[in-house]
């Protein structure tokens, strides 16, 4: 809990964050050292409870919006992780992210209901931005934690980890690879033609 002297220094913040604006400048924290002392102060102040959720938000679509949002709905206060592209490559491949990570940071803040953004880092330490939160509910997708680690994060650094279903029916990845297939087709169904043009320019030039 903050001291009073530390939640007055953020009254302005706070008040600036409850508005329904993007406000990208003052809702993405950097240092999450200075995270933690925000969250406290809004906590203090508005005997607010304090939801975290995390994940790539790569091409954003219905299902990242319906996500957020139910995670907003689960307390008073949505505070956000995004994977860096470093984390993303390291996830998912070097052809990810498809959006790099300000832009999809600054996409996660016109969301409804985000309060804060903060980047993950892969060098970052085990449960680095959830330590600093410290959330009363930790949402997060089926395949994020085990039954151990659920365990032990309630334990020891928040209230409480609710699961959440995906909630798109076509993910993020689907839909890059069904793009790729539609620009493969492309050059499939082109490229003869296109060699056969320069073949016949050339052959005209000699």
């Amino acid at each position: 809990m903050g001291t009073d002297t530390e939640t007055q220094g953020y009254d302005a913040l706070i008040d600036l964050l409850a508005e329904d604006r993007s406000h990208f400048d003052h809702r993405f924290i950097k240092e999450l050292a200075e995270l933690e002392r925000l969250v406290t102060a809004i906590r203090a102040r508005e005997d607010s409870r304090i939801v975290l959720t995390s994940g790539s938000f790569d091409v954003i679509h219905e299902g990242h919006s319906m996500y957020l949002e139910a995670a907003r709905e689960m307390g008073d206060f949505l505070v956000v992780g995004v994977d860096s592209d470093a984390k993303v490559r390291e996830r998912k491949g070097k052809t990810r992210p498809a959006v790099p990570e300000l832009e999809r940071l600054r996409m996660v803040t016109h969301q409804r209901g985000v309060g804060l953004v903060a980047l993950k880092h892969p060098e970052d330490a085990r449960w680095a931005l959830i330590k600093a939160v410290r959330p009363d509910v930790l949402v997060a997708t089926e395949e994020t934690y085990s039954q151990a680690e659920i365990d032990e994060l309630e334990a020891n650094w928040c209230g409480r980890v609710e699961v959440l279903q995906r909630m798109a029916t076509v993910s993020t990845s689907a839909r890059l690879r069904n793009a790729y297939f539609e620009i493969a087709n492309l050059v499939t169904e082109r490229l003869p033609s296109f060699i056969s043009g320069i073949v016949s320019e050339v052959a005209g030039e000699r």
